[in-house]
């Protein structure tokens, strides 16, 4: 028998093919947008597995990256929890969370630390004032609406916002978290060596690509409009 098929990775490395799935590339302005089709929460976690083993042997310090909240992240973190990486030389940050005491249900910041703390991770809780590191990967989610973070439609995010983090509130509150949020902004979501999203559903699909096509103005496409940084979207 010959060979299993090998394919390049975003990183160019090689992976076997259930961590490739499908990938088609679009492109925006001199940036590669990398669209993988099909993908296990097992394939993903390997595949923040490999960028995060690159970005800490590229380092010579700690690095920090950006995690989402919602209901998709976590059974990916709970792959990626059993994989052997150096969770103490990692600072993670909420990319945005309700405000609520971390023991509430609906805190981000409480689940991201129950989850990875006792790994050795160091959680960073957002604040008005805070001033995010270079993250060596931002995660998002987005929802039907567009928004990334906490940044919805109403708030009018902006890619020049001179502040890092702010404080602000849904108009609609969505009915499953009617909290206010602290939420990263666009400068300090794209200032990172990789930005990843996780979508789920042929809407949020036809959503996120007419946002790379620039054809819309919901806050995924203003901030894909002012990142450089390499996108990869599994969908």
């Amino acid at each position: 028998m010959g060979k299993s098929p090998k394919f390049l990775s975003p990183l160019g490395l090689s992976l076997s093919k259930p961590h490739a799935q499908t990938a088609r590339v679009c492109y925006i302005s001199a940036m590669a947008i990398q669209i993988i089709d099909g993908a296990t929460d097992e394939a993903i976690a390997a595949w923040i597995e490999e960028r995060l083993l690159v970005a800490l042997g590229a380092s010579g310090s700690d690095i920090a990256i950006s995690l989402p909240g919602g209901s998709t992240p976590f059974p990916i973190l709970t792959q990626l929890a059993a994989r052997p990486l150096a969770w103490n030389r990692i600072a993670v940050w909420p990319g945005d969370d309700r405000i609520v005491p971390e023991n509430h249900p609906a805190s981000n910041t409480g689940r991201i630390r129950a989850q990875l703390e006792p790994l050795g991770a160091r959680i960073v809780p957002l604040a008005v004032g805070a001033q995010p590191p270079h993250f060596a990967l931002v995660w998002l989610g987005m929802g039907d609406d567009g928004h990334v973070a906490s940044l919805f439609p109403n708030t009018d995010p902006r890619a020049d916002d001179p502040l890092p983090v702010r404080r602000l509130a849904p108009d609609p509150l969505p009915p499953e978290a009617p909290f206010e949020r602290l939420t990263l902004t666009i400068p300090a979501l794209i200032r990172c060596d990789a930005l990843l999203f996780v979508i789920r559903g042929a809407y949020k699909r036809a959503l996120f690509e007419a946002a790379a096509a620039r054809t819309n103005d919901l806050p995924v496409a203003r901030l894909l409009a002012a990142n450089h940084a390499p996108v990869t979207c599994f969908a």
